[in-house]
């Protein structure tokens, strides 16, 4: 005896086995961005009242520049996960659901390769 719906049989929709994956990278994120968020806060903090020069300065640096990658990227990761889980549970229609997906990945891909490009534009110039 299967759980599942005559529809849902037909689809072939049913446990896609991906759950604990997403799971785990959305936890493994929202560890990563604890000491990532605390070093830019610090950072910021310590650099308060800083002309351009000093900010361009310090984000030239490799290690800071490295660590604001990582945080680019655990952030944006972090949120296109986030997001997905919001439209999967409160989009019901099948067309939306998939066009606010690709909506919501494409920016976070767009947005976070262009934070991506601006850090190292300072790290090599």
């Amino acid at each position: 005896m299967s759980l599942r719906t005559p529809l849902a049989r037909v689809r072939h929709l049913g446990s896609a086995k991906d759950g604990t994956g997403h799971w785990w990278a959305q936890r493994l994120t929202a560890l990563a961005l604890i000491p990532l968020t605390i070093w830019f806060v610090a950072s910021l903090v310590n650099l308060a009242g800083a002309d351009h020069a000093a900010m361009a300065a310090w984000m030239g640096n490799p290690v800071s520049a490295g660590l604001m990658i990582l945080l680019v990227v655990a952030t944006f990761y972090h949120a296109a996960l986030g997001l997905q889980v919001v439209i999967e549970d409160y989009v019901h229609g099948e067309g939306a659901k998939m066009a606010a997906l690709i909506v919501v990945k494409g920016l976070c891909v767009v947005l976070g390769l262009t934070a991506v490009l601006a850090v190292l534009s300072l790290l090599f110039a």
